[in-house]
């Protein structure tokens, strides 16, 4: 039976949390993931200050990324593109060898809280373990079921995720035909089109994965009611 956990990894004791150091105020919160083989491209987002070269030359110099590029930016917001070698990440190790689905990361100065959904309790205790003896501090929030009404009505979708879909489905966005644009509600939320679309995608992908997908794996697990 699924479970996500929230956990809580210090900054310096994984590779990625390394490379994008963050001070001043800022944070980071990674977008997406998309694996290439040996290499990995995170999307993330710097919140809280302006776009710094300082930064961008800081990630650059690291021995396991090939490039920084500026996706797009908006007032204290910008997005980036990382080409990094994600072979070097125990972190991100673990989370592949353990094949846990990554939720939601988001990094502070010292601290990056991560939300991942692992295919079964032993395998979240695998991953500690992994974590433990890879010399990786790792701190154990919140734990639930999906599938259990205790667990809430989220299914893992953040906040601002939970409120652009929201809002997007009582606006009308998936009305036909369409009575609010990416554009209006990209105002509402202050946030650049591109950065709405890609949020809405993320909520609908967590929404189905933690209460269609569980479902079915639950079923598989346990088999299906006999009628």
């Amino acid at each position: 039976m699924s479970v996500i956990a929230h956990l809580r990894v210090p900054a310096d004791a994984f590779e990625l949390g390394q490379i994008l150091d963050v001070s001043g105020g800022r944070s980071i919160v990674l977008e997406n993931l998309v694996p290439l083989g040996e290499q990995a491209v995170p999307f993330f987002t710097i919140h809280g200050t302006e776009e710094s070269r300082a930064f961008r030359e800081a990630v650059q110099r690291h021995p396991t990324v090939q490039d920084i590029q500026k996706v797009s930016s908006y007032e204290d917001r910008t997005l980036f593109a990382l080409d990094w070698d994600v072979s070097q990440d125990r972190l991100f190790t673990g989370i592949e060898e353990m094949r846990a689905h990554l939720l939601g990361a988001t990094g502070g100065p010292d601290t990056w809280e991560f939300e991942l959904r692992f295919h079964s309790h032993g395998a979240l205790s695998d991953f500690k373990e992994y974590c433990s003896e890879a010399g990786i501090s790792l701190e154990v929030g919140r734990i639930y079921n999906p599938t259990r009404p205790e667990s809430g009505p989220f299914y893992g979708l953040t906040q601002r995720q939970r409120d652009t879909l929201v809002r997007a489905v009582r606006g009308g966005y998936y009305s036909l035909p369409r009575q609010i644009s990416t554009q209006d509600l990209a105002d509402e939320f202050d946030i650049s089109d591109q950065a709405v679309t890609e949020r809405l995608r993320r909520a609908i992908v967590s929404l189905v994965d933690n209460s269609l997908v569980a479902a079915i794996e639950e079923q598989e697990e346990f088999g299906s009611p006999e009628t």
